[in-house]
């Protein structure tokens, strides 16, 4: 049943990589199916959590595998047309459901300890503010509501901090939503290990579980080891 906890009309926005291509960084640790179901694994703890709080999901990928895989979810699936990058391939899915909703709140496929709890106090915000802003590691985006308007995607290097001057380049209000487990974003082998630590009851953890990852402190360069367990 959907909560009635905001009056304005929210469909999210989850924009996904090609299957085959995704997370090269995390090939040290994991092979190319292994990066793929891991990736499908994180898509759907995103997806799972945002199911009943949106009143739409919508998945963007110029990868049929990806919208395949996903025809059996309750989601919309929307084939990217032509060339283009992030930022474009969200205004061709920002274009075709403008005019169903009020807000737009886009997130990420790689966000695996997003918590349902992050998703209500966003959509909350989003009724006292114009623009709420998630950050991610290293200066990035992993959640961005918004109002359908001409609010512009600058997903990119350092994009937190270009969506907070587009907001204020609108005189839009804005709200800036600070959260560890939201600012996960799933690039490199320490992050691996702290799904292992924070994911627990995500399908990610279970997976990463599966293929026998295992994580340590680490005293070095990087706070967390990975390693993977070897039967004998």
């Amino acid at each position: 049943m959907m909560c009635d906890f905001t009056m304005k009309k929210t469909y999210a926005i989850i924009p996904v990589s090609r299957f085959k291509e995704a997370k090269t960084r995390l090939s040290p640790k994991l092979s190319i199916n292994e990066r793929e179901n891991l990736l499908k694994a994180m898509l759907n703890d995103v997806v799972n959590v945002l199911d009943g709080l949106v009143q739409e999901t919508v998945i963007i990928s110029s990868d049929d595998d990806v919208l395949n895989y996903m025809s059996d979810m309750n989601v919309k699936t929307l084939k990217e047309h032509g060339k283009t990058d992030l930022n474009g391939a969200l205004h061709q899915a920002i274009e075709y459901i403008s005019k169903s909703c009020d807000n737009i709140l886009i997130v990420p496929s790689d966000v695996p300890l997003i918590k349902k709890f992050h998703v209500k106090e966003i959509l909350e915000l989003g009724n006292e503010f114009d623009v709420v802003i998630a950050p991610a590691k290293g200066g990035g985006t992993n959640g961005l509501l918004f109002p359908v308007s001409s609010f512009k995607m600058k997903f990119g290097d350092y994009s937190f901090f270009e969506h907070i001057n587009e907001a204020k380049s609108n005189d839009f209000t804005y709200k800036i939503y600070d959260s560890f487990y939201l600012s996960l974003d799933v690039n490199t082998a320490e992050d691996l290990g702290e799904i292992m630590l924070h994911g627990l009851k995500t399908e990610a953890r279970n997976y990463l579980k599966k293929v026998h990852l295992k994580v340590k402190s680490n005293h070095g360069s990087e706070r967390l080891d990975v390693t993977r367990e070897v039967s004998v």
